[in-house]
């Protein structure tokens, strides 16, 4: 599986430079134990946070009691429309974008995920089939099919529509190069779309969507159909190395395809508390991004990782989970932030 403000303020992550340089169960889905262990958890009251152990402990109390006290997260005012992008592999991109987006339906929302990476797994994980011809992301970008009838309900969670990609969209990248206005055909589809499910009176609330690890033509047409870019950043040395070019690079489309293009979001992911590393990293990461950067941090976790082969997202796998806690969190955060921005304005 896959994990700014923008600028050129980011040349102290290279290698020469950068301050961390050096620093070198077999389980089952989701069950009501997994639930009932969070609730118990919840009761309990922690007596100690002297130790990393215990606040973690702690932290996992505190994540489950926002968790169950939080039923439905506010709508925005209009459609939020995001782009998750790191060129980078491995650094928990699709885990992020379907995480979120599960998070975000089970309280209350109306979420379209479009699947921009030919492997398909973020609609391997939404339970969505998209076996080699089946209609999807490839038709809308080359063909011009309206995206209504490409999208697909996802099964196991109400509210969540998915736009699917197939091995078919491998070969997108060069079709798309002798293609009129090839960079924004996705905004295209995507605003007619929108417009279409507004107007049926079932406006979709935030539209997630997952990028190939790469900065070809696929991603430059996310980049031009959002408004906002969620970047995952591993807490890892390396998920530093090369920030800067996709800073460079969202500028670019920025200041050439998409003004309204910002990035407010940065998640740090596979987050491990017990390493001065993980530590290093976000630190690091807070210090160029400020308040972009979000509270929760997800940490590195086995049933995150098993939840795709069940073909789900940790949310329905194991709800009680610290993993699931903390994407929960995150997309409140999310949801949250766009609130008080509207309240202030």
């Amino acid at each position: 599986m896959n994990a700014h403000d923008g600028g050129s303020g980011l040349g102290g992550v290279s290698r020469e430079t950068h301050p961390l340089h050096g620093i070198s169960e077999q389980a089952s889905p989701a069950s009501t134990y997994a639930t009932t262990a969070a609730e118990t958890a919840a009761a309990t009251p922690m007596p100690d946070d002297s130790t990393p152990l215990a606040r973690e402990a702690q932290d996992h109390v505190d994540l489950a009691r926002r968790a169950r006290s939080t039923s439905q997260l506010p709508r925005p005012s209009s459609t939020r429309v995001f782009v998750v992008a790191n060129q980078k592999g491995g650094v928990g991109k699709t885990t992020t974008a379907v995480n979120v987006a599960a998070a975000l339906a089970q309280k209350g929302l109306r979420i379209l995920v479009v699947d921009l990476d030919p492997q398909g797994n973020a609609s391997t994980a939404l339970d969505i089939p998209h076996s080699e011809g089946t209609p999807g992301v490839y038709e809308a970008l080359v063909e011009d099919v309206p995206m209504s009838d490409l999208v697909q309900r996802a099964p196991q969670l109400e509210g969540l529509t998915v736009l699917p990609a197939t091995i078919d969209l491998a070969g997108a990248e060069i079709e798309l190069v002798s293609l009129v206005a090839r960079e924004t055909r996705l905004k295209r589809a995507l605003e007619t779309h929108l417009d279409e499910r507004e107007r049926a009176g079932d406006r979709i609330d935030y539209v997630i969507i997952d990028c190939p690890p790469s900065l070809g033509l696929l991603t430059v047409n996310a980049l031009v159909a959002a408004r906002e870019v969620l970047i995952p950043i591993q807490c890892e040395y390396y998920a530093l190395e090369g920030l800067g070019q996709l800073v460079r690079n969202i500028e670019l489309v920025r200041a050439h395809l998409n003004q309204r293009l910002e990035i407010s979001t940065i998640l740090l992911t596979m987050y491990d508390a017990r390493t001065r590393l993980s530590a290093g990293v976000a630190e690091q990461v807070r210090e160029h991004f400020g308040p972009k950067v979000l509270a929760t941090a997800i940490p590195r976790s086995v049933r995150i990782s098993e939840a795709p082969s069940y073909q789900q997202t940790v949310l329905t796998y194991d709800p009680g989970s610290s993993g699931a806690l903390s994407y929960l969190e995150a997309a409140r955060e999310i949801a949250q932030a766009a609130h008080t921005s509207e309240g202030d304005a």
